[in-house]
């Protein structure tokens, strides 16, 4: 893992996990692991920082480097969220027990 801004940055092939989402109609996405499905509504990624799912309307994917993990999408991007291992409490706080 690289460190970026004193925290650690999960990394495939030497690049971070980043998104750059161009006026909600580009999305470029690098740490990308694997697709694990998509449709022009929806897209299921495998990330280094884990599972990632696009919703959308017309999404069409332009560009994947299978070895760089890079993906290229276009369409209307609505939400992107990551989903994690271990459920959590609002805002991600643990509950108290």
């Amino acid at each position: 893992m690289e460190q970026q801004n004193g925290h650690a940055t999960p990394q495939l092939d030497g690049k971070p996990h980043q998104l750059m989402l161009d006026g909600r109609k580009r999305l470029d996405i690098t740490g990308v692991k694997q697709v694990e499905c998509f449709d022009d509504t929806f897209a299921v990624l495998d990330t280094t920082m884990g599972r990632m799912e696009v919703r959308g309307e017309g999404l069409a994917i332009l560009d994947l480097s299978s070895g760089g993990g890079e993906l290229s999408m276009t369409g209307k991007v609505s939400a992107i969220f990551y989903q994690d291992d271990q459920p959590r409490a609002f805002f991600g706080r643990g509950r108290k027990k």
